[in-house]
């Protein structure tokens, strides 16, 4: 009886018990723990495999690299560094500007150099994926699986990579800026916006997002002057340096007149025309009906009455980022570039209707991609000689060291490294016609009020 009680007792002990508890407690944690640690370990390995293919690629030189980014590191590096952005010898705003002339009092290859800087930025722009995919469904596989995705697209890898283009730049500050709209943090958005704008004209085709949730007062109106505000700030620098205003503020405008193409071997709406299409006449008017198109889909937005969520957000930002491009004259292949990563993400918070929506985007993408960065034989050997709507500037007739005051590439040249509508390209096109569809088709439905269904006679009310 006595061995009986004392056993009763040291099992009903509270420091026994407790210690039982926390032993328990500690080989739970132990085992939720393996699979993290695990998850932690596939997913930095992965990482590091992305990069590891990044930078086999560094050894290639673009056209664009050779005829344009190179020259204007050399310009930089051969005129006093900093202080050569007083000069006007490139169409890319100043920002991307710094970066190069930091990699000029660095002991780093050039092409290497500017290929990091983009690889850097293929890694933030993950992040934000996986930051945006949290807030859908919260931890386990799927965050991580958003981002790796994102970073093992066959554009992102070879936009920085191969070409060395900064594509990332501006699309991992836009990310970034509708993550911050999620977390309902307008001012860091609007900075990120801004930041954005600054590095890339195309940011643009995020702004009709930020005009619906402005009208929707999901944001403040004062947000909105947060942008120019940021590009403005980022200018000064180059002020200091001497370089005269009008010139900063006027590179954009500079850039939407630079080329008059319908398209600029992208995937859009412009390859069913035929090639004997007048631009002159069909440019405007596709300006003035995708005004039309983002103003109508904003105002139904408007009107409508459903709550705003994060799944709607996630789909406004895909749908404007796809939407503009297709519909606007003169984009470039690489346009689509903020498309193909909210697609992604849009997929994510919507599987079951968006899965095959970045397949589409990424092999209409990817395919154009090819026949720049590799032309078809007997094509011009330069492909596309900017990579943007007017970056760099040569003189006529010369491809070497840019000059100040130089000018854009003669039209005779930029109309040879424009594909006419093939039916390769046309086809390319119908694939993110789909996808345009698909995304706006969802976007639609997602704001469509919910019908009540009608109550039994005699129900209660």
């Amino acid at each position: 009886m006595v061995c009986s009680h004392n056993f009763q007792v040291t099992l009903t002990n509270p420091i026994y018990v407790r210690g039982v508890s926390v032993a328990a407690e500690s080989v739970d944690i132990d085992e939720n723990r393996k699979p993290t640690f695990r998850r932690e370990g596939l997913v930095a390995a992965a990482v590091v495999a992305a990069i590891v293919a990044r930078v086999s690629m560094f050894g290639h030189e673009s056209s664009d690299y050779r005829l344009f980014i190179k020259d204007w590191y050399d310009f930089i590096s051969t005129h006093g560094g900093f202080s050569a952005l007083k000069h006007d010898f490139s169409d890319y705003n100043v920002p991307y500007l710094y970066l190069i002339t930091l990699l000029t009092y660095l002991p780093i290859p050039a092409l290497v150099g500017i290929k990091v800087i983009s690889v850097v930025f293929d890694l933030v722009l993950a992040y934000f994926a996986y930051r945006i995919v949290v807030l859908r469904h919260g931890g386990g596989w799927l965050p991580p699986l958003a981002a790796l995705i994102v970073l093992f697209l066959p554009t992102v890898a070879t936009n920085s990579g191969l070409w060395g283009q900064a594509d990332s730049i501006y699309a991992a500050f836009g990310l970034g800026g509708v993550y911050f709209l999620l977390r309902r943090r307008p001012w860091p958005a609007g900075v990120f916006f801004g930041l954005s704008l600054a590095f890339k004209l195309q940011a643009v085709f995020l702004f009709p997002l930020l005009l619906v949730l402005a009208l929707k007062k999901w944001i403040p109106w004062r947000v909105l002057l947060v942008v120019p505000g940021v590009v403005l700030l980022l200018d000064v620098p180059a002020l200091l340096a001497g370089a005269p205003l009008g010139q900063l503020l006027s590179v954009y405008v500079e850039q939407t007149s630079s080329y008059t193409a319908l398209s600029l071997n992208a995937p859009s709406i412009y390859q069913f025309l035929p090639a004997s299409a007048d631009a002159a006449v069909i440019r405007p008017v596709g300006v003035a009906v995708t005004g039309l198109v983002v103003l109508g889909l904003c105002l139904g937005v408007l009107l409508s009455r459903v709550r705003l969520t994060t799944t709607k957000v996630v789909l406004m930002g895909a749908t404007s980022a796809v939407l503009v491009p297709f519909l606007l004259p003169s984009m470039h292949e690489r346009y689509f570039y903020l498309a193909e990563v909210l697609a992604v993400v849009a997929a994510f918070f919507l599987p079951h209707r968006l899965w095959y929506v970045p397949v589409l985007v990424q092999v209409a993408s990817f395919l154009a991609y090819l026949h720049v960065l590799f032309p078809p034989a007997g094509s011009t050997p330069f492909g596309d000689p900017s990579g943007e709507m007017g970056d760099g500037r040569l003189p006529p007739g010369d491809t070497g060291l840019p000059v100040p005051g130089g000018n854009p590439p003669p039209e005779s040249m930029v109309d040879q490294l424009v594909s006419g509508p093939t039916l390769e390209f046309r086809i390319l096109a119908a694939l993110m016609a789909i996808a345009v569809v698909s995304v706006l088709w969802t976007t639609i439905r997602e704001f469509r009020p919910a019908t009540r269904r009608p109550r039994p006679e005699g129900a209660l009310q």
